[in-house]
């Protein structure tokens, strides 16, 4: 894999949130690639810190949070280093997200067009109001919504047509990277399965770049080019998709996906993962899954591993696979 493959570098991303309790750490010292032109599913249990990662990589952590470390390399440009008003240019023609919950999203006294025209003027300042709204019609016909539609306000559409309103928004500037955060909690099976049918269509026609951000497996196994797995703010471990499912390295991956439910009802009952995600104000020493971890030895709980590449394009972040002077760090290797 050349840099010139490499859309995103993430290094050492660090995100704090000042609370009552003492300084929570949602992301703690992450580091990954996102390859141009593929789907990079994170996964990981609810609070592990997805979706701060996901708002942080287009920096719209607001207080009480705030980066506190790290780089984030956008297309060669160091986005730490930019203006909040750069950034603003950025977000939208460059960078999009679809988010969790479309109707919270969605500006409930403004129409369809008036979010897309909007999206396409701020960005676009010498597109007409008719020109951008033009270009809403065809969106959302491409998107299934009847264009008659664009005058409808958000609460006179279903979740699966709000939601296809939030990807136009994210398509509105063919934007290089799409950041899907849960895009699909709000939807029932079967429009999940026409978003899903729609964001590979959309993926081979416009080269999209998607991290889709999901606590569920099978989303990722539908979609995803290759796995990274989060848990309590770190990288467990990051793979290709087949490789990932095939072999598991990390405890974590491997409870989480004998968490799955089965369709052959090979089990008597649902395997459940012992013990609780810890508390990141105050997490435990060394590996932060070893009180929960069934392989765990006496430098898990005393020393933190290192999130190394344990085979090409393999990275994991345990002490099973690495020796504490050998390790070799993603950093050395891109």
């Amino acid at each position: 894999m050349t840099t010139t493959d490499i859309l995103y570098q993430i290094r050492d991303l660090v995100v704090e949130y000042n609370t009552r309790a003492g300084v929570l750490t949602a992301v703690d010292h992450v580091s990954f690639d996102i390859h141009r032109g593929e789907v990079l599913g994170l996964v990981g249990e609810s609070g592990c810190g997805k979706s701060t990662l996901g708002k942080a990589l287009m920096r719209m952590i607001q207080e009480p949070g705030r980066i506190t470390g790290g780089e984030l390399w956008f297309d060669g440009v160091d986005l730490m280093q930019l203006s909040p008003g750069e950034m603003r240019k950025l977000r939208g023609s460059r960078i999009s997200m679809i988010f969790q919950d479309p109707m919270t999203s969605l500006n409930p006294v403004q129409r369809v067009v008036e979010h897309i025209t909007e999206t396409i003027r701020v960005h676009e300042p010498h597109v007409s109001i008719k020109a951008a709204r033009a270009r809403a019609a065809e969106l959302v016909d491409r998107l299934g919504i009847n264009r008659n539609r664009l005058d409808d306000y958000p609460h006179q559409l279903s979740g699966g047509m709000r939601q296809r309103v939030m990807i136009s928004l994210a398509l509105a500037l063919r934007a290089d990277l799409v950041i899907a955060d849960e895009a699909t909690t709000s939807l029932d099976v079967i429009v999940e399965a026409q978003f899903l049918d729609l964001l590979k269509e959309l993926r081979e026609e416009f080269n999209l770049t998607i991290l889709l951000i999901t606590h569920s497996i099978g989303l990722v196994a539908e979609l995803a080019d290759r796995v990274a797995v989060m848990y309590a703010g770190r990288m467990a471990e990051l793979a290709d998709i087949h490789e990932l499912f095939e072999q598991p390295q990390h405890p974590y991956t491997r409870g989480l996906l004998r968490a799955v439910p089965n369709i052959r009802l090979e089990d008597d009952e649902l395997y459940k993962m012992p013990g609780s995600p810890p508390d990141l104000v105050s997490p435990p020493s060394g590996c932060r899954f070893h009180p929960r971890c069934p392989e765990a030895s006496e430098i898990c709980s005393r020393q933190a591993p290192t999130f190394h590449e344990h085979r090409p394009g393999h990275f994991i972040n345990c002490w099973l696979y690495q020796e504490q002077e050998e390790s070799v760090s993603l950093e050395a290797s891109s």
